[in-house]
């Protein structure tokens, strides 16, 4: 086993970042790296990674019950409709990363989301690649950015989303199991299939 991995007091074997607290290994082991197709879950995941953007993560999982009731249960429609007194309203919330410009980049990307003919969920997953034949081995082998996150990126871009660069979509990805980082040996898989 390789020192990328952590053997917790149930005697399994996990990717060693989820090892710091409770909330990361909870995440780690039932949601992070799984498959999510809906429209608002998605949008959901893709906020979220937007509002993490130079925090730490353990900050956004905390935080997420008060970033669902300040926005809506990312109802695409609910923010889409979003005025300056939400975003006040938002400014204004100890819960939640008060960050205007990414409170502002939730409200335009629900709707650019909107105006997708598919919906999110289709031109997200259009840009999962093909699963691996393996999973990684070490940390190191786990990417920053692929040429599929930087193609997402643009097309978001194009498209009137904002805070989404390409590290932001690999995360996304990796959270909602387009790709599967999971350690070879962790035993947690994405369960993903392939398209």
């Amino acid at each position: 086993m390789t020192r990328d991995l952590v053997v917790g007091p149930d005697r399994l074997a996990r990717c060693r970042w989820s090892a710091g607290t409770p909330d990361y290994q909870a995440y780690h082991d039932t949601e992070w790296g799984r498959p999510v197709r809906g429209d608002d879950p998605l949008y959901e995941r893709l906020t979220l990674e937007a509002f993490q953007s130079g925090l730490s993560w353990l900050t956004i999982l905390r935080k997420r019950p008060a970033f669902r009731a300040a926005f809506d249960g990312f109802r695409i429609e609910a923010v889409a409709r979003f005025g300056p007194g939400d975003v006040a309203r938002l400014l204004a919330d100890p819960g939640i990363v008060r960050n205007r410009a990414k409170i502002e980049a939730a409200v335009q990307n629900a709707r650019a989301a909107l105006d997708l003919p598919d919906g999110i969920a289709a031109l997200l997953w259009s840009f999962a690649p093909p699963p691996r034949p393996a999973r990684p081995a070490r940390l190191a082998d786990v990417p920053a950015t692929t040429a599929e996150s930087k193609a997402m990126a643009k097309e978001l871009k194009r498209r009137g989303f904002r805070f989404v660069g390409p590290t932001t979509a690999y995360a996304l990805m990796q959270a909602t199991g387009m790709v599967d980082d999971h350690l070879a040996g962790c035993h947690v898989g994405s369960g993903r299939e392939s398209p």
